[in-house]
């Protein structure tokens, strides 16, 4: 059995949005009909009504021919409602009213299970760095979601692969050479204590395919560049492709051209499972 993803991530429908691509990746999944469209978080640019909207319509095209399984992004919090929780407010309202009410979704296909895994949460006291850029930027897990995750794959059949959906990068970028993600150690030891063969994650701008080796089994990251004008160290947007098998994963970047008007093969990467 041979189960398809097409993985996508910080779509940013608003300003940095480039029209074309969009277009380009609607165009692929129809004609690709991947058993999963897999989409990391940062749907919008500022959490703003009609760049969900935007989200949604594209979603709703994916959903003709594919499975999709989708997880806010930091960008997708509005996070200013409620800084520290000081005051009520909803900081995934917008996206719960155009996108889904349910932020860590579980799609389940015929031989895998998808978990949705939320580490946008916001201005936290967790989050915080001594960058003052980080603020609302940085990504936790919280032990409450790690035992969450722990049932939703107690619950899969045991041969099932298990494939872990969360918006911030646990692996540090070439590039930004920063972890989205705070106390990576613990959160890749726990996902490697459950199994989990693959995780699908963006936040860096950069696509990356990387393999970690644990002491129990390895655990393959796929980041996805995003689907914008702000692709880091000016490299074309880009989205992965990935075949997995009860032997293999195995993980395609595929690259815009400008010049044919679509995403075309880059580096491809396969790993035992």
């Amino acid at each position: 059995m041979t189960t398809t993803v097409f993985h996508c991530s910080d779509l940013h429908f608003g300003h940095p949005a480039v029209p074309e691509q969009y277009e380009a990746m609607e165009a692929l999944i129809q004609d690709q009909r991947f058993d999963v469209v897999a989409i990391s978080g940062d749907l919008s640019q500022r959490a703003r009504s009609g760049e969900f909207q935007r989200a949604r319509a594209f979603i709703r095209h994916a959903e003709r021919v594919s499975k999709v399984i989708c997880i806010p992004g930091n960008h997708d919090v509005q996070w200013w409602k409620s800084p520290f929780g000081l005051r009520e407010g909803d900081i995934y309202g917008t996206y719960r009213r155009y996108i889904s009410q349910d932020l860590e979704p579980v799609l389940r296909v015929p031989g895998a299970t998808f978990a949705g895994l939320n580490t946008s949460h916001g201005v936290v006291r967790q989050s915080l760095t001594w960058n003052l850029r980080d603020i609302s930027i940085i990504g936790i897990v919280r032990r409450s979601q790690v035992e969450r995750l722990r049932q939703v794959f107690t619950e899969s059949p045991p041969e099932d692969v298990r494939v872990v959906v969360m918006h911030h990068n646990p692996v540090k970028g070439e590039l930004s050479q920063r972890h989205g993600l705070k106390h990576t150690p613990r959160v890749l030891g726990a996902l490697a204590e459950m199994r989990v063969d693959l995780v699908l994650c963006g936040h860096d701008h950069q696509d990356a395919i990387h393999y970690i080796e644990h002491t129990k089994k390895g655990t393959v990251i796929s980041t996805a560049g995003t689907v914008s004008n702000r692709m880091r160290g000016g490299r074309p947007s880009s989205v992965n492709s990935i075949s997995i098998t009860q032997e293999n994963i195995e993980v395609s970047t595929l690259v815009w051209n400008a010049a044919s008007g679509g995403f075309v093969s880059g580096s491809v990467k396969c790993f035992a499972r």
